[in-house]
């Protein structure tokens, strides 16, 4: 069925590396199929130990080699925010357990799981390793994994979404032939971009 919102909360530990980067990329993916308006995507870790703060500048950095922006601010997941979101993926298994934990996951009516479940690529239960004490180059592979999955997820929310935009399309189409004019085959179409690395735009 088709929704006319849908909200994604992307949590790992400190909220300043691998879940700003996903909500980065998600949010980048989303822009280019127009879907901002219907796609809302968050963040937070299950830990409080960066609140307030920008993402890692290492992540930040990768990300911006690839024409994606990391502009958040880090925040701790609520127990209350599973009333605010249609998916809250994880980054690995510890978190993934920390949120079982909390007292509303139990009765959660959307999507909790991790985030490489929807890469369809992926090992089923793999994580995306925190790179917060690696080296520089550390976040470059949990980008890669990152976009993977996020560009799993969008392929089933744009399922999700597309029906308003065909009922959209198919209303202009009526109102030009009401018009008058000569309306030709909308050929507009939602398209998911190749899988490979998102480039610098």
């Amino acid at each position: 069925m088709a929704r006319d919102e849908i909200h994604v909360c992307f949590v790992c530990l400190g909220n300043i590396c691998r879940s700003p980067t996903a909500e980065g990329v998600l949010r980048h993916l989303v822009a280019e199929q127009g879907l901002e308006t219907r796609i809302r995507v968050d963040s937070a870790g299950t830990a409080a130990y960066h609140v307030g703060e920008r993402a890692d500048a290492r992540a930040r950095q990768a990300a911006r080699n690839r024409g994606v922006a990391l502009e958040s601010r880090g925040r701790q997941f609520q127990d209350a925010d599973f009333a605010r979101f249609d998916f809250v993926l994880a980054m690995d298994g510890d978190n993934l357990s920390d949120l079982r934990a909390l007292p509303s996951a139990e009765d959660f009516a959307g999507t909790l799981g991790l985030i490489r479940d929807l890469d369809p690529a992926s090992p089923k239960g793999a994580d995306v390793p925190d790179p917060y004490y690696g080296g520089d180059g550390g976040c470059e592979p949990g980008l890669d994994r990152c976009e993977a999955a996020c560009r799993g997820l969008l392929d089933h929310l744009r399922d999700a979404v597309r029906p308003r935009a065909r009922r959209a399309r198919s209303r202009r189409c009526r109102r030009r032939r009401r018009g008058g004019a000569i309306a030709g085959p909308n050929r507009a179409r939602l398209r998911v971009r190749p899988r490979s690395s998102i480039e610098a735009a």
